[in-house]
């Protein structure tokens, strides 16, 4: 078994701001994290480190270049687009990601989009709080139009494990469920209907986004796409923001061709004000929160240390970086 002398966290906050243990992963090493570190301090930090995890900090050729005791990185998240890969594959460096920890999260939260948008159940709450019931002539008002899910086309862009869960949500709700897949030819799941791209903007009611940020997909939703969708039709994005042109959808939203958009992500992570989405009208969106509940983050930190462990012992898990050595 190898014995790591150090593990260093580079930016450990958001994964465990203190409601998580990292006593597991300190029993693989001699551990420090650090809550953020500065793409300027990385190579002072790591210096002596044989163990490198991060989540958002960059690993650039040049920092791998400048860490010669550096023998395992470890992504805490499933992409792992801020760790030059390459560099990595000709230090002979395994790359390990966690797959699969937020599943469940996630495509929950596709669905607490695509209700918010069915009921606007936060503006009634608004309203009743601001005494609109009291005074209603009625038992009842609605300031929003209802909508009953069952039997509305829910699009979904990429049908891997967080698509195949959101197909089932929508199933569950009586949803006719269409997808796009680059591989049209494999078995659709039971309920799915296979579509191009074309047709899975034209039918979609609702549209969900789960595919890789790629050159090929970088600004997938653009003015061309966002035009062939159905007036009224709703966007959601849990993915990666780069897959939507935001000046396009802001403009969709405004001309009200779009009936709305429910946003995780965001091209630039924190946006830098003033952003083409804050403040457009039937925009929602959050700080890329939809991974983070305490279960999927301690899935995470499971994986994680799986992962190191299986290092020490002379296997590896998760490794993105074998088809490159």
């Amino acid at each position: 078994m190898r014995k790591v002398v150090k593990i260093v966290v580079l930016d450990g906050w958001t994964l465990n701001p203190g409601d998580l243990s990292w006593a597991a992963l300190g029993e693989c090493g001699q551990l420090t994290v650090y809550d953020r570190t500065a793409e300027n301090q990385v190579v002072e930090r790591c210096m002596e480190a044989e163990v490198v995890l991060t989540n958002k900090t960059p690993l650039t050729a040049a920092t791998f270049e400048a860490l010669p005791a550096l023998q395992y990185v470890g992504v805490l998240a499933t992409g792992c687009n801020v760790v030059d890969l390459k560099a990595a594959a000709r230090r002979g460096i395994p790359v390990c990601n966690a797959a699969s920890y937020s599943n469940a999260s996630v495509a929950q939260m596709v669905f607490g989009f695509l209700l918010h948008f069915a009921h606007q159940i936060a503006l009634h709450s608004q309203s009743v709080h601001a005494g609109e019931w009291g005074r209603c002539e009625d038992f009842c008002y609605w300031k929003a139009e209802q909508v009953e899910l069952e039997g509305k086309t829910l699009g979904i862009y990429g049908l891997g494990q967080i698509g195949e869960r959101v197909a089932r949500l929508g199933l569950a709700f009586g949803m006719r469920i269409i997808a796009y897949t680059r591989d049209p030819s494999r078995p659709a799941p039971g309920g799915v209907e296979w579509v191009d791209r074309e047709r899975l903007f034209k039918e979609s009611d609702y549209l969900s986004l789960h595919c890789p940020l790629t050159e090929e997909t970088h600004h997938l939703i653009n003015a061309r796409h966002l035009s062939l969708m159905k007036p009224g039709a709703v966007l959601i994005n849990t993915g990666r923001g780069g897959l939507v042109d935001e000046v396009a959808l802001a403009e969709s939203l405004q001309s009200g061709h779009l009936g709305g958009a429910g946003l995780d992500v965001l091209d630039r992570e924190p946006p830098r004000y003033p952003c083409p989405l804050v403040g457009v009208q039937n925009c929602v969106i959050t700080p890329h929160v939809a991974w983070a509940s305490r279960a999927s983050r301690q899935r995470l930190m499971d994986i994680t240390v799986a992962n190191l462990r299986a290092w020490q012992a002379g296997g590896l898990r998760n490794d993105v970086t074998a088809s490159l050595r």
